[in-house]
């Protein structure tokens, strides 16, 4: 690529990264060894497509998180427990199944054959494009990640509820790590239900509940990455972890005919992103800490996000089980299906 595409940016960081080799590993200076200045733009590349990957993976780990912490807006009572096993559905937006990738926005790589090129992102397709870059003298040729390959992301937790009194609800989520084509996802949380209704027994008097709901969950993402191979051996980029904080306010609010209970919320949450490079190390870091450096230059696409999503649910009683269907939506839509039992 041409000098007058490299930002100043760019040139400042490659500079800024191999003083810092040179004066911080006495290893290069004994061998005399020089580390091409390209691997600064590498990383740079590496940093501008993560951003653009991984983003809708853990936009939509939030909202697959967010849903259906309530099973009534109803107040419970001291040590009433339900146990539930929820199967999530999300639904994967066309949007956000690729990006689009220009040369001209890359500083290392270049688009083999192409000036630009559609790209998936982690939940793409398994389509990949060709990319080519020059380190060391030597040609670099990387593969660009895949995505799962599925329009529907489905996969169960198990959600249990405890009354602790005063008409609050303990409510803890979790499930076991599920696999994914190129991803795997986590989920666990912790959150407290409390009744707004019962203070109006006049509107409980005609089967009408309202709730809040404050919770914490932290999703747990890791996706393959890029397998890059290099004179210095490989680069260890090999799989990208994203733990999530998300916490939580919901008004929940229902209406109840006999057995059946249709409910309506509103969620707001509040999400910080937090980005790794986690897995096996390359071979490179006998001589170059580079995970590290990776790792302290991903701090820079870390973000807060905020969310308002909107939630109905219908639930239908059966002696003790329950069986509930709840909707989320807003950017995206997330259903879920529950067979609860209440204790």
């Amino acid at each position: 690529m041409q000098f007058t595409l490299i930002s100043m940016r760019k040139l400042g960081v490659a500079i800024g990264l191999i003083g810092m080799l040179f004066l911080s590993n006495s290893k290069l200076i004994a061998q005399d060894v020089s580390i091409d200045p390209a691997i600064g733009f590498l990383i740079q590349d590496a940093i501008f497509f993560t951003d653009h990957y991984v983003t809708p993976a853990t936009d939509a780990a939030v909202y697959q998180a967010a849903s259906s912490w309530v099973n009534t807006p109803q107040s419970a009572k001291l040590w009433d427990f339900t146990l539930g096993i929820h199967m999530n559905t999300f639904f994967v937006p066309k949007s956000d199944r690729t990006f689009r990738l220009n040369n001209s926005e890359l500083g290392f790589f270049q688009i083999e054959g192409q000036d630009s090129a559609l790209m998936s992102t982690a939940m793409g397709s398994n389509e990949f494009v060709t990319l080519t870059g020059t380190l060391g003298g030597s040609q670099v040729n990387l593969k660009s990640p895949e995505g799962i390959n599925r329009e529907v992301v489905v996969y169960p937790y198990i959600q249990g509820s405890l009354g602790i009194g005063f008409g609050t609800e303990a409510i803890a989520k979790f499930s076991s790590k599920v696999d994914f084509k190129k991803v795997s996802y986590q989920v666990y949380g912790l959150g407290f239900k409390h009744s707004l209704s019962q203070y109006f027994k006049k509107i409980e008097a005609r089967n009408f509940y309202i709730s809040a709901l404050v919770a914490y969950a932290r999703e747990d993402l890791t996706v393959n990455f890029l397998d890059v191979e290099t004179e210095y051996g490989n680069l260890g980029f090999n799989a990208l972890n994203s733990l999530i904080d998300t916490w939580q306010l919901q008004i929940n609010a229902s209406k109840k005919w006999n057995k059946f209970e249709l409910s309506s919320g509103i969620i707001t949450n509040k999400s910080s992103f937090e980005y790794k490079v986690k897995g096996k190390k390359g071979a490179i870091e006998e001589i170059l800490p580079l995970q590290n450096v990776l790792n302290g230059q991903l701090k820079s696409i870390a973000d807060n996000k905020f969310n308002l999503i909107g939630e109905v649910s219908g639930r239908v009683e059966f002696n003790h089980f329950f069986i509930q269907t709840t909707v989320a939506f807003g950017k995206f839509v997330n259903s879920n299906i529950a067979l609860q039992y209440k204790f």
